[in-house]
């Protein structure tokens, strides 16, 4: 399996998994063991798809029977017309289809068996963090993004059956949740908002957040844009029940650029609401992504950006130079920008925005914070992660003195530096 892109993708690949081990299947290490290659695309942008046909190019030179899915579905033609030999091309969340391909290609043969398949499915990620999809799709019409023709409109699922996997997770030792989505804030619309099993749980990121935070693991709530519905989260970070960690795709500030961008454009009362949150959580951590060199931006809309920015302070941040995705609305706005234009802008902005990193890593210094590892080496070195930080994505924990830190373990860290990026410490 050769799983590419966001963390959502990374679900459906794991579920694909799941289902070809309760098949009888088993996963395979490398090419040359394989029967079947299965590469799961991305097709958000052109250097996404660009990396999703390397790597089928190089799954059918090292094996020769693949098997693609994911989200260049709508490129299937072209994957067809480049490798005319793969074995079948399917979109995201088809997973029946791609098991079908599989058999089709690598019949598994009768046999007497036992339970393959542990209760909490197979996990592509380590054993004490798992990715918890909530629902598919999106209803948004951003006019940069072409998800909603490739996954759909909002689907939510049911709370109970949410709950039921979450439990089985934590009972299979996952000690971080982290809650995905396309849109988690509209979690539970389109059912909307009803009540489901026995105990009636309702179809809302408010409810399911509660009841998610009593299961006993770090609960992260990613890709969170700024309705109103989130202000009633933050008491829950405040009692404990989910960690002080916003993911929010703010994407811009200029009022101008987020009107182009199809985007909520009332960065005034963002603010406000930043200030709100942290006097209420002043630990919280929030986290966002910004495109840089959007078609019609001006050096004032960037200005604008980086003065927002700067007031904001934002604990982490990725930043974008524009990047037209075929299908997407915004390949017809005037004002294109040459690439070295949108390439020096997002320089500008993660420059900014590592200042900014850096100080308040700083004022880190001296405390004592609970830590996740998520690595432990012989010499008694650790890295590990702080509740305001999400995997592969923001920064680390580095630790010295560890020997008895474990993948897994919570434990109490003292921070003894920073930099821009990373905290240093050592067990309290």
């Amino acid at each position: 399996m050769v799983s590419l892109g966001c963390p959502k993708a990374l679900v459906d690949s794991e579920r694909i998994l799941t289902s070809l081990r309760s098949e009888g299947y088993q996963l395979s290490g490398d090419y040359a063991g394989a029967d079947v290659v299965i590469v799961n695309t991305c097709g958000f942008l052109d250097s996404a798809k660009a990396e999703s046909l390397e790597a089928i190019g190089e799954a059918m030179a090292e094996n020769g029977r693949v098997v693609v899915t994911g989200c260049m579905v709508n490129e299937a033609e072209s994957i067809r017309a480049r490798f005319p030999d793969v074995l079948a091309v399917t979109g995201p969340q088809q997973y029946e289809q791609v098991v079908g391909a599989v058999k089709q290609a690598a019949p598994m043969p009768p046999q007497p068996f036992l339970d393959l398949v542990p209760d909490a499915g197979l996990k592509l990620t380590p054993k004490h963090y798992s990715y918890l999809k909530i629902s598919e799709g999106c209803n948004h019409r951003c006019s940069f993004c072409i998800i909603p023709s490739i996954r759909g409109d909002l689907v939510s699922r049911r709370p109970d059956a949410i709950l039921r996997e979450a439990e089985k997770l934590v009972a299979a030792g996952t000690k971080e949740l982290l809650v995905i989505s396309q849109d988690t804030s509209a979690y539970g619309r389109d059912l909307r908002h009803a009540r489901y099993g026995k105990a009636e749980q309702r179809a809302h990121i408010t409810d399911l957040a509660r009841d998610l935070g009593s299961l006993g693991a770090w609960v992260r709530m990613h890709y969170i844009y700024p309705y109103a519905s989130v202000d009633e989260l933050i008491p829950l970070m405040a009692d404990g029940l989910i960690l002080p960690y916003l993911d929010i795709p703010f994407q811009h500030a200029s009022p101008r650029v987020l009107k182009a961008m199809r985007r909520p454009g009332n960065e005034g009362l963002v603010l406000e609401r930043i200030r709100n949150w942290r006097e209420a959580v002043p630990d919280i951590a929030i986290r966002s992504t910004f495109i840089a060199g959007f078609p019609g931006e001006t050096e004032a809309d960037f200005q604008y950006l980086l003065d927002w920015l700067e007031e904001a302070q934002l604990d982490r941040v990725g930043c974008f130079a524009y990047e037209p995705v075929e299908g997407a609305a915004a390949n017809q706005l005037p004002g294109a920008l040459p690439l070295e234009v949108r390439e020096e802008r997002r320089d500008r902005f993660m420059a900014k925005a590592a200042e900014i990193s850096a100080r308040k890593l700083a004022a880190k210094v001296g405390r004592t914070l609970d830590v996740i590892i998520d690595e432990a080496d012989e010499d008694g070195g650790a890295t590990g992660r702080s509740k305001a930080d999400a995997p592969e994505i923001d920064g680390r924990v580095l630790l010295r003195d560890a020997p008895a830190a474990k993948p897994g373990d919570i434990i109490r860290v003292v921070i003894e530096d920073a930099d821009e990026f990373d905290l240093f410490g050592v067990p309290a």
